[in-house]
């Protein structure tokens, strides 16, 4: 069987947001990590580095969770059927 390309995937495409939340937690992780070691070593600008990178994950979170509490219009399960691609009409 073949499928056809609608020409609106990029309209209709979905996040994959709880694979993101993982991600984004384990940057999190390793940014608090290599702040905190680069630190203790005397290596302030890695320390800055890994500080900026450290906001810039804990914002994505924040993001990701208001997404994911926005419920299924966001994160859509199983259940949901994908979108269907807007129907254009030629005159």
């Amino acid at each position: 069987m073949f499928l056809m390309r609608t020409g609106s995937e990029p309209a209709t495409a979905r996040s994959a947001l709880r694979m993101r939340l993982w991600l984004t937690l384990w940057g999190l992780v390793w940014a608090i990590f290599g702040t905190v070691a680069f630190a203790l070593v005397g290596r302030p600008g890695w320390a800055l580095a890994c500080g900026v990178l450290w906001v810039v994950v804990t914002v994505d979170l924040t993001l990701v969770l208001r997404h994911i509490r926005q419920g299924p219009h966001y994160q859509p399960g199983r259940d949901i059927p994908p979108y269907r691609p807007a129907e254009h009409r030629h005159p």
